[in-house]
């Protein structure tokens, strides 16, 4: 296809829908995508992370994707490997003659790879752990909040994770990397956007259907086992509440509220990354949710050509 355009990127909030219209896009220009979500790399945690690997079924056809269940649930993968994984597969796709697609909602993820970020890879500080071990989850923020750095503050909704974004914090201070380590892709970038009410309706019904689909049962093979319950409770979201209920620190209900609550709180999250992302440079060009299927993906043809 005759494009500047070296990857197209769609991303957007939680229960957007970029999913079902990225698989639609890829079908229409023979291409594959690589998913830009930091949890659905996890096997056996399907149900939580919204895997919907139907999404990825158009007219009959399976369209390829990639960076989806390649590590072991209790393992914590980050940015830096999520680069290195990116780029590998985004070179074989385009190997192929083929425009990969990027999606997904996790927005450090993301610009990691649009910017190619320097990373490190980071080690534990033990003596720092120590030292916030006991803060409770809004100290923690505060601290991070004090970084100017680049960090993903969209998935800190559980005190491990929080520790170990500022340990990372902590050692960029000491450790700067040059500001490279790829170059940087010149993606056109689609988001979807989804007036909040609806999102918030989209959210609250998608919850209630996961529970109904086994989304207990799935977290409770997960501790059954062997996967202590604070591995699981790194993951945040509904990995942290359900094992909580699980566990008996949370009743039935006040995990579906307070697990409601969070995940209306991450996609506000979400989209202030992407709004910074566009103060950081970045043009991204927003379409509607409701927007019919067939006519976003003229108009990302049309911005392709």
């Amino acid at each position: 296809m005759d494009t500047n355009y070296q990857l197209i990127t769609i991303l957007g909030p939680t229960a957007s829908g970029k999913t079902a219209f990225a698989a639609a896009l890829a079908e229409r220009l023979d291409t594959e995508i690589i998913s830009g979500d930091s949890r659905q790399i996890y096997r056996k945690m399907d149900i939580g992370t919204g895997k919907d690997l139907n999404d990825y079924i158009i007219n009959g056809k399976a369209i390829p994707y990639h960076l989806i269940d390649i590590c072991e649930p209790g393992y914590k993968y980050n940015v830096f490997e999520y680069q290195h994984d990116f780029f590998r597969v985004y070179h074989e796709i385009l190997s192929k003659g083929k425009l990969p697609i990027l999606c997904g909602g996790t927005g450090m993820y993301i610009e990691s790879v649009l910017k190619g970020y320097k990373l490190l890879d980071v080690p534990p500080n033990p003596q720092l752990r120590a030292t916030l071990q006991g803060k409770s989850l809004t100290e923690l923020e505060n601290i991070l909040a004090s970084y100017k750095t680049l960090h993903n503050k969209t998935d800190v909704d559980s005190a491990q994770r929080a520790i170990r974004a500022i340990e990372i914090e902590e050692y960029y201070q000491k450790e700067a990397p040059d500001k490279t380590e790829y170059e940087p892709i010149n993606s056109l970038i689609i988001g979807i956007q989804i007036d909040r009410e609806l999102r918030r309706e989209k959210i609250s019904k998608r919850l209630h259907t996961r529970l109904d689909e086994g989304m207990v049962d799935e977290v409770q093979h997960l501790l059954n086992s062997g996967l202590r319950p604070e591995d699981l409770i790194y993951y945040g979201l509904e990995y942290k509440y359900l094992t909580q209920y699980l566990i008996g620190e949370l009743t039935y209900d006040d995990m579906v509220s307070k697990l409601e609550i969070a995940i209306h709180q991450f996609a506000k999250r979400q989209m202030t990354w992407f709004r910074g992302m566009e103060r950081r440079g970045f043009t991204i060009h927003w379409m509607n949710t409701l927007m019919p299927t067939e006519d976003k993906i003229n108009e990302v043809l049309k911005l392709i050509r």
